[in-house]
């Protein structure tokens, strides 16, 4: 019998880990590995919204926050959309992250979730949360392109894995990629694989949150014209 859509999604988010080397002051956490209950949300969201083979449309994040899909399991839903939105209770944490918010008003105006992961699947070159010390001891939220030998670091295993996205059964005519600094990394391994026909670049939602929130909806739009333009 063929998995399905989301069935696949959850088997590779249970056997993804990273072996790699990383360069010193760094470090990557698995959420699935440090909360039993991440992998059943996680579980739960892939079985509501894609029990199904359509083709999807891949939009690519950065790497998962410490508060976001870093919890949940879920590219950019924390617990609060998680549980209001998608219906889907997580008991063991409670997290707001702002990107979050921004994508979930897109979801929201685009039709709701169903309508919206019935055309998209969200998720990161580097589907695991990188974190970078800092000199007081302390671990901040690092992305995967803040160091020159970080990228290179882990260049192979973000080919290997948008590899493995695709073959979930995406669509590759067009891909979508947050952040135009993701996107300049992004061009360089598509263009070394082949792996989009298109690329279409939008502003990150952290930093329209973050830097542009009074032209908020202005982006919005600029989301609705991109991803609904058949």
């Amino acid at each position: 019998m063929q998995k399905s859509f989301g069935q696949k999604v959850i088997t590779f988010n249970k056997n993804l880990k990273y072996t790699g080397s990383l360069p010193p002051g760094f470090d990557v956490l698995n959420p699935f590995f440090h909360n039993p209950e991440t992998l059943e949300v996680m579980t739960a969201f892939y079985h509501k919204f894609y029990n199904d083979n359509r083709k999807r449309k891949f939009i690519i994040g950065i790497n998962p926050s410490r508060h976001g899909a870093g919890v949940t399991g879920v590219p950019f839903t924390d617990t609060k959309r998680l549980e209001t939105v998608c219906g889907i209770e997580m008991k063991s944490a409670h997290t707001h992250e702002i990107s979050s918010v921004f994508l979930y008003e897109v979801i929201s105006q685009y039709g709701g979730p169903e309508r919206f992961y019935a055309d998209f699947y969200i998720n990161s070159p580097f589907p695991l949360a990188i974190i970078r010390k800092q000199k007081n001891g302390s671990w901040l939220n690092a992305n995967y392109y803040d160091d020159r030998s970080l990228f290179e670091a882990v260049k192979s295993f973000m080919t290997e894995s948008i590899r493995c996205h695709i073959g979930l059964g995406l669509d590759t005519s067009e891909v979508f990629v947050l952040g135009k600094k993701n996107a300049a990394f992004i061009e360089k391994l598509n263009s070394e694989n082949r792996f989009f026909d298109k690329m279409t670049v939008l502003e990150h939602p952290r930093y329209i949150q973050q830097y542009k929130s009074k032209e908020k909806q202005l982006y919005i739009d600029k989301y609705l014209i991109a991803l609904n333009k058949e």
